[in-house]
């Protein structure tokens, strides 16, 4: 597989040699917009970037919309990027780790030294650590999923814009303060939200084990088939012990991921005759345009999906 995956970036790298002769800094129409060029590894770091740098930045996600950013598999167009960014902005946490596709392609874009313009957002997160045998060493990467951590991922991007271009310094305090302010308000809904749910019915049971730092800011208990996505999902020995939590737990819901297959959740509902009662982001946002289609928005649509979920 590593042998594969290295072939693979040498076959990327000469295809950008093809089609670039060299790093530019130019747009699209062969000009140069004045923009800080900032890549970000997913769509939830696109989007809070968004937010703060505002008109300044000119920002490219290297993981799409809807696509796992655990294992992904970069694009020429990726590495020229990569090649030509003032910064690169990841989260951290072992998430860009699959498969070593982050490392990579920051060797390959030359963005691998220690003083290369690139940060982790999580950066001052609380970690949460993955609970499975053999795992425990294993930092948990979904901290964007609590709102709070959101708010310091915000305050992080604010900090490398302000690095990078201090030009423009007050505009990135002024937009991180605004959007901090509505993050905050979100938090605090959810927080009065998942309160007045009786103790009974705050389970949260989904695919993926991504929920720790959803649960643990809102007064769940997280149950999961697997605790993170990797080729081993909806294993036999993962259904039985799921079936024993939703059963033993008298869970009242479960909540199917945007992200994932659908059918080891059916599986389960149909077995324990519960009902599937929404679905939720996880590791992107929505398209544009659709619902969650910002970090704001599908943390909005999370929490009153499953807030209305348990509550019925």
């Amino acid at each position: 597989m590593k042998k594969v995956f290295a072939i693979r970036f040498t076959a990327v790298f000469i295809a950008l040699m093809v089609m670039t002769g060299c790093s530019t800094k130019l747009n699209n129409s062969g000009k140069d917009d004045g923009k800080l060029k900032v890549v970000t590894t997913y769509s939830i770091l696109y989007d809070i970037v968004k937010e703060v740098g505002g008109e300044h930045v000119s920002i490219h996600s290297i993981v799409p919309i809807g696509t796992d950013p655990h294992e992904f598999d970069p694009l020429p167009k990726d590495v020229q990027h990569m090649t030509d960014a003032d910064l690169v902005l990841s989260n951290g946490l072992n998430l860009e780790t699959g498969n070593g596709w982050f490392q990579k392609l920051l060797e390959t874009s030359g963005k691998d030294g220690d003083d290369a313009p690139v940060a982790e957002l999580s950066k001052g997160v609380k970690v949460k650590h993955l609970s499975s045998k053999g795992l425990e060493t294993q930092q948990d990467p979904h901290a964007w999923l609590n709102v709070e951590n959101g708010i310091l991922y915000a305050l992080n991007a604010r900090d490398a814009l302000i690095k990078a271009d201090p030009a423009h310094k007050d505009d990135y305090e002024k937009n991180a303060t605004a959007y901090i302010k509505k993050l905050q308000a979100l938090h605090d809904e959810a927080k009065d939200k998942f309160d007045q749910l009786p103790d009974d019915r705050k389970q949260l049971v989904t695919s993926e084990g991504a929920f720790k730092y959803f649960a643990h800011a809102y007064g769940l208990k997280a149950g999961y088939i697997w605790e993170i996505n990797t080729e081993s999902e909806g294993t036999p020995g993962q259904m039985k012990r799921i079936i024993h939590f939703v059963r033993d737990h008298r869970v009242p819901a479960l909540f199917l991921e945007t992200s994932v297959d659908s059918r080891s959740l059916e599986s389960l509902s149909e077995e324990t005759g519960v009902p599937i009662k929404g679905k939720v982001f996880t590791d992107s946002i929505g398209k544009q345009g659709e619902d969650g289609d910002s970090y704001y928005n599908m943390m909005k649509w999370n929490i009153d999906t499953i807030y209305n979920g348990l509550k019925s």
